[in-house]
């Protein structure tokens, strides 16, 4: 097994690929998802050697925190790293923040069970996932004061969302954030009404 193997980077079917030539997926600019991290732009793909063998990289800096990413072109999409979504993906999953039928209530369930569940879903990089969990947190909060842990989780799932959704559609962050806070407070009152 060669290096990038061995340190986890590739699996010796994409070190193969790698050795016979990958092309790079997305171009300098593109905007692009990494799991928990949110939206970056891809700034340049850059070729490196590491141990013995010559890979492309893609060098992503993050939006929110301009954090600066390596990520193995043959590994991009093994990673999550996917495009922005599209404006009526993002319409979608709006919508899907007002379908409560997947929301079970606050059972008490142990929270560390809870947190590793949402923790997860946030680093799939999955936007349909980020809503749940945004959803399930905002749900609870309802119905309970959210600890600490609930409450990091819950404005990481926002941001993520936020982020994303204001460049598909092309409105402010905080217009987004705004819109999905109006969507929840139509969502409970007319469970109220109910």
């Amino acid at each position: 097994m060669d290096l990038l193997g061995y340190l986890g980077y590739l699996t010796p079917i994409e070190s193969a690929s790698l050795r016979e030539g990958t092309r790079p997926v997305f171009s300098p600019n593109d905007l692009v998802v990494y799991p928990a991290q949110g939206v970056g732009r891809v700034e340049r793909i850059q070729r490196q050697e590491i141990g013995g063998a010559s890979t492309e990289f893609y060098i992503v800096r993050i939006l929110s925190n301009n954090v600066t990413l390596m990520v193995p072109v043959p590994n991009a999409r093994n990673v999550g790293l996917r495009p922005v979504c599209s404006a009526t993906s993002g319409e979608a999953i709006l919508e899907s923040l007002k379908d409560r039928s997947d929301f079970t209530g606050y059972t008490g369930q142990n929270w560390n069970r809870r947190y590793r569940e949402y923790s997860e879903k946030l680093k799939s990089g999955a936007l349909e996932d980020v809503a749940y969990v945004l959803k399930e947190l905002l749900l609870i909060g309802n119905d309970k004061e959210l600890s600490f842990g609930e409450r990091r989780l819950l404005e990481q799932a926002m941001n993520l969302i936020t982020l994303e959704l204001s460049f598909c559609l092309e409105k402010p962050q905080k217009e987004i954030q705004e819109r999905i806070n109006s969507l929840f407070e139509d969502v409970l009152n007319k469970d109220r009404d109910e």
